[in-house]
């Protein structure tokens, strides 16, 4: 007995003893406390809950449904934990303002409907109120509650707009302003910013500024645009956001004070760019177009150049609209946002010896041929399908365009085959632009003037006869004349605009000045400089009117010299003309500069209302030659602006003689043409194009029907050789004037 008794109290207290700290010992081994001991709340219970927009709170208007952002909860370790359902609840408690849907957080600016007749679910339509004022509506679950999420309720937002209505000034890269918005109702009645709540900001167009959540604006790249404001589910314009565009850039050679470098063939020279806004802040990251006056041997890249064939260039960067300083189109112009701005030229001269592939073809022959000036041996003779009546080399050397009255024929240039016949549109081929992308051709048939890509689609049109075309040399902007002395610009961003032809009585060719900053006309009683900034006028700081491609100010606005053909020299010193006055051909050389934005070469446009850019005349000088002839066709100056020829026609008598002006001396050479053996004397140089290297000027002759090459001696030009292209006349027998000449660079050396 007494055993059993022993036995029963050591199961009664023993075992369950030992049972206990068994189960204590395993529980203490898994659970996890957050203060580290062994008693507390535990790892893995709800301790924070966070409830979104928590800085931003909800804008609604009275009536308006909507609904607080993602809940989430943590534990005492940050670490989150899953909750199957929160509830919601509002600080309203009369549900007349803000009531909340307790399982979903939805939100009503009213009250939402209950226990309907019907059938119709609890918290389904919002029943408006038209109480006004804010409440406060929090997540709890597991026994924690949520951080307050404000909500705004206010009359129905008509239009928003910044506060202070707009920027009195732009803002330099890197520095910020906060933004704040005003609210008006459908009457135009301001609404109280106490019950509005917070603005969400936008940049319609990217890049130019970053707005943060609480409104703060950082400029970042030079531009403006356009600024939304989100507020209770609506968006709305509310204002503009400017960042400073730039004032200066400085191109520079490292190392080197010097803004002219002679560079190898094949070797990359950089070119630093210094870029300054109104407040010399300096800017960083923009997107600048380099350009090279002759991209087909020294072709400009960003921050560099790397010629591949002996010549010469003038190097420029622009901040050019789209691409940097862009700008909303009825804001054009304010605080100097939407155009463009120009850098300082950087000449530069890649020295050597160039050999040439030559081709020729003429307007009274069928033929085209090609001739590698290597060897100098006429190359295959092409019989094209019609007789062309112009010829234009693409910039890269790739493609020959030869229009015709009945297609536009596209030969390769290298295996000088045709490569395409285009029979939906015919007429001349006007000009080619620098990238060798669009090709300007006009039908006068039909009149009209084509925009015709590479890839042989016309891309856009104008109705007009095209005469003369001259393309910016980032091939952005063609200034066009036309047969009823029009003048026509087509660009990129502004598309097709006719402009002021004031002080021109008939139009006879255009230039591109140098930097590509404007063009001038040249025309019968004058000659007329046209800038590339638009003429903007403003009223307060709104934009009332923008002209573009404007006549500029200054001494060399409107020059008295009427020019028959107009050339501008790479080194932005002369815009050269010639004109044929009673039979002789003279020469005209317009001393100018561009000091756009007041700087000695480039720079930015103006920025006052209704101002435009000064082009300055330095010098105008008129220079007659011995040549005699009945119209100019041609003044060809040298990629390295040291000489210029003048081309010209005659009828069956004339002179022997190509002029050619020196611009640094001011001189005149009226050069011999040979005659050679067995043929007859040439009467006139129709046509002509200078060599890569401008060591040789190539130049059609009439009379013998032959090519001439005018080479540069130690110390003049002469004429060294002459080639006979034997194109077969259309028409009779005998030969043609080969009065379509191009060239390319084939070697170096």
């Amino acid at each position: 007995m007494r055993r059993f008794v022993l036995l029963a109290f050591l199961v009664m207290f023993f075992i369950p003893v030992s049972v206990s700290i068994t189960g204590c010992s395993r529980n203490k081994s898994s659970a996890v406390y957050c203060n580290g001991g062994d008693s507390g709340m535990l790892t893995g219970q709800i301790t924070t809950i966070n409830l979104e927009p928590r800085l931003t709170g909800v804008s609604l208007s009275s009536g308006q449904m909507g609904s607080v952002g993602t809940a989430s909860a943590t534990d005492c370790k940050g670490n989150s934990v899953s909750v199957s359902n929160f509830t919601y609840a509002s600080s309203d408690t009369t549900h007349t303002l803000v009531d909340v849907n307790p399982s979903t957080g939805r939100l009503c600016a009213g009250s939402w409907n209950r226990n309907n007749a019907g059938g119709i679910a609890d918290y389904t339509y919002c029943n408006t109120t038209g109480l006004s004022g804010t409440a406060t509506v929090t997540a709890s679950a597991g026994g924690a509650t949520s951080n307050t999420v404000t909500v705004y309720v206010h009359p129905i937002i008509g239009s928003v707009a910044l506060t202070g209505a707009s920027q009195a000034d732009c803002v330099s890269q890197g520095k910020a302003i906060t933004l704040a918005a005003d609210a008006f109702d459908t009457s135009g009645n301001s609404i109280s910013s106490s019950i509005v709540g917070k603005f969400t900001f936008a940049a319609q167009t990217s890049g130019i500024v970053t707005i943060d959540e609480n409104g703060v604006a950082t400029a970042a790249q030079p531009g403006s645009t356009l600024i939304t404001a989100s507020i209770s589910n609506a968006t709305s314009t509310a204002g503009y956001f400017s960042t400073c565009p730039p004032t200066s850039i400085a191109l520079n050679i490292p190392g080197s004070s010097s803004t002219s470098v002679s560079v190898n063939p094949n070797t990359t020279q950089p070119i630093t760019a210094t870029v300054l806004d109104k407040n010399n802040t300096t800017l960083t990251n923009l997107t600048l177009t380099y350009v090279s006056t002759t991209p087909r041997t020294i072709p400009a890249a960003t921050g560099s150049v790397t010629p591949t064939f002996p010549g010469a260039a003038a190097i420029t960067a622009f901040c050019l609209p789209p691409t940097c300083n862009p700008s909303p189109t009825d804001r054009v112009g304010l605080f100097g946002n939407g155009k463009p701005v120009a850098s300082n030229n950087i000449n530069v001269t890649t020295t050597g010896l160039s050999s040439n592939y030559l081709y020729l073809a003429s307007t009274q022959s069928q033929y085209v041929t090609q001739i590698d000036m290597t060897t100098g041996n006429l190359g295959a003779t092409l019989r094209l399908p019609y007789v062309p009546n112009s010829m234009q080399l693409s910039t890269d050397g790739a493609a020959l365009y030869l229009g015709t009255s009945n297609e536009i024929i596209t030969l390769n240039a290298t295996s000088n085959a045709i490569t395409k016949e285009d029979t939906s549109i015919s007429g001349r081929v006007i000009s080619v632009s620098p990238d060798s992308g669009t090709v300007v051709i006009t039908d006068p048939s039909r009149k009209l003037i084509y925009l015709y890509t590479s890839a042989g689609v016309v891309s856009s049109t104008y109705g007009g006869v095209a005469t003369r075309a001259a393309w910016s040399t980032d091939s952005t902007t063609v200034y066009i004349t036309t047969a009823d002395n029009q003048l026509i610009t087509y660009s990129t961003p502004a598309g097709w605009h006719v402009i002021d032809n004031s002080g021109l009585t008939a139009v006879n060719d255009v230039a591109v000045t140098v930097p590509s900053v404007g063009a001038y006309f040249a025309g019968t009683t004058a000659t007329v400089g046209h800038t590339y900034c638009h003429k903007t006028t403003y009223s307060g700081t709104s934009v009332s009117s923008i002209e573009y491609f404007p006549i500029a100010g200054g001494t060399a606005s409107t020059v008295a010299a009427p020019l028959d053909r107009i050339a501008a020299t790479n080194d932005g010193a002369h815009i050269l003309g010639a004109r044929m006055l009673s039979g002789v051909p003279q020469i005209t050389d317009i001393g100018v500069s561009m000091p756009i934005g007041g700087s000695t070469q480039g720079g930015a446009c103006p920025t006052a209302s209704g101002a435009v850019p000064n082009f300055i005349q330095n010098s105008l000088n008129t220079y007659a030659t011995t040549a005699s002839g009945t119209a100019v066709t041609s003044i060809v100056p040298a990629s390295n602006s040291t000489v210029a020829f003048v081309t010209y026609s005659a009828g069956t008598t004339g002179s022997p003689v190509i002029p050619a002006y020196f611009p640094s001396t001011n001189t005149v050479s009226n050069i011999a043409l040979a005659t050679t053996s067995g043929k007859s004397v040439p009467t006139a140089p129709v046509s002509g194009v200078f060599s890569a290297d401008d060591a040789t000027f190539f130049v059609s002759t009439a009379g013998d029907n032959q090519v001439h090459l005018i080479t540069k001696g130690t110390t003049s030009y002469s004429d060294t050789r002459q080639l006979d292209p034997k194109l077969p006349a259309f028409s009779g027998s005998g030969y043609s004037v080969p009065d379509l000449i191009a060239a390319k660079p084939r070697t170096f050396q």
